[in-house]
C-alpha cells in the first residue's frame, strides 16, 4: 500500500513523520513555494503536470490512497484530489486541523469573501494583512476605496507578492510560528486598528489573534471556503494516523 500525502503544514509533514516510522510506503507531495519539507519519505514538489495530472502520478506511482492534509484554504487542490480519487477508484482521506474559536473578549467580524471585508475596513487608519496573497482585483477596489484617506496597510506574507502594492502598503516577509512578544511589537508598532486573518487554525499563528484581544483590535475573519467530501474526514490527528494504519494491506 503506498498513500499519497498531499502536505505543504507543518501537521502533513509530522503525520507523514509518524506514518513512515511505523512502515508505510508514503509520497509526500509539497507545492515547494516556500520550503522544502524535512521529511525522510520519497517527496514529490511542483505539482502534478510534471507527470500528465494527479491521475497519470496515481496510476504510474501505483498510489492506493490520498491523504489530504493541505492547507484549509487550499479548496482547489482538495477538490483534484476528490475528483483524481473518485476517477482512479481509490479512496480520499482528508485531515482539517480545527478552525480557531472566539474567546470572551475577542472582536471578530466574519466574511465569506475579500468583497464582502471591503466596507469593513473602511474607517481604519492602520490595516494588518495576515492572510496570504492579496488579489489584483481586491487591490484595485481596495485602491480606489481608500484614495485620499490617509490608511496605511501591512502585508505579511512569506512569498514575494503576486502583484504591485499599493504606495500606502508596506511588506513584510516572514513565516510562522510567530510568538506573543512579536506579533505584540508589529501591532503596536504599526498602530493596527484591524487584523485581517483567514481561520486557518493551528498554533504556529495564534498569537496575533490572542494579541489582538490583549489591545482590543478587531479581527476581519475570512471563513473557509467548503470542500469536497473526501471517503473520511479527520480533525484529531491521531485518529487519523491510526485510520490510515487500520487500512494497511
Amino acid at each position: 500500500m503506498t498513500v499519497l500525502i498531499l502536505g505543504g503544514t507543518a501537521d502533513a509533514r509530522r503525520m507523514a513523520g509518524h506514518l513512515h516510522q511505523k512502515g508505510l510506503s508514503l509520497i509526500y507531495s509539497v507545492a515547494g513555494l516556500v520550503r522544502m519539507p524535512d521529511v525522510a519519505c520519497k517527496v514529490v514538489s511542483g505539482g502534478f503536470r510534471q507527470f500528465g495530472g494527479l491521475e497519470s502520478y496515481i496510476h504510474q506511482e501505483q498510489v492506493s490512497a490520498i491523504l489530504d492534509a493541505t492547507h484549509p484554504y487550499a479548496h482547489k487542490m482538495s477538490q483534484a484530489a476528490v475528483e483524481a480519487a473518485q476517477k482512479m477508484a481509490i479512496p480520499c482521506w482528508q485531515y482539517q486541523r480545527p478552525p480557531w474559536l472566539p474567546k470572551t473578549g475577542d472582536n471578530w467580524q466574519e466574511f465569506t469573501d475579500w468583497q464582502a471585508l471591503l466596507p469593513a475596513i473602511k474607517n481604519k487608519k492602520s490595516v494588518f494583512f495576515t492572510a496570504g496573497q492579496l488579489g489584483q482585483e481586491f487591490l484595485t477596489a481596495l485602491n480606489v476605496q481608500q484614495a485620499g484617506s490617509g490608511q496605511k496597510q501591512l502585508l505579511r506574507t512569506a512569498l514575494t507578492p503576486k502583484h504591485a502594492l499599493l504606495p500606502t502598503m508596506s511588506w513584510i516577509k516572514a513565516i510562522g510560528p510567530f510568538d506573543l512578544e512579536s506579533e505584540r511589537a508589529i501591532l503596536l508598532a504599526h498602530k493596527v486598528d484591524a487584523l485581517v486573518s483567514k481561520n486557518s487554525g493551528g498554533a504556529s499563528t495564534q498569537a496575533k489573534l490572542e494579541v489582538a484581544r490583549e489591545l482590543n483590535i478587531p479581527v476581519l475573519m475570512l471563513t473557509r471556503p467548503e470542500l469536497a467530501d473526501p471517503d473520511v474526514i479527520f480533525s484529531n490527528m491521531t485518529d487519523c494516523e491510526a485510520y490510515v494504519l487500520s487500512q494497511r494491506h
